[in-house]
């Protein structure tokens, strides 16, 4: 019995875009993606996809090597 998994997304390979107005950060991506947050939110997120970014970078260094 073959199951079929479904295709994971595509990485984007855009950046998104921040702005801050009113006191709140709003972060446009590709595709009409959106997200608003608080200033604690949106610096969280951001320490978090730095993270994440550099954890991926040494996993591609490692296949590449």
């Amino acid at each position: 019995m073959k199951t079929d998994l479904p295709t994971p997304p595509r990485p984007e390979t855009e950046p998104g875009v921040a702005t801050a107005e009113r006191g709140v950060v709003m972060l446009d991506g590709p595709d009409g993606i959106a997200a608003t947050m608080t200033a604690a939110a949106a610096r969280g997120t951001g320490q978090s996809l730095i993270e994440a970014a550099a954890v991926a970078e040494e996993q591609l260094a490692g296949k590449q090597g």
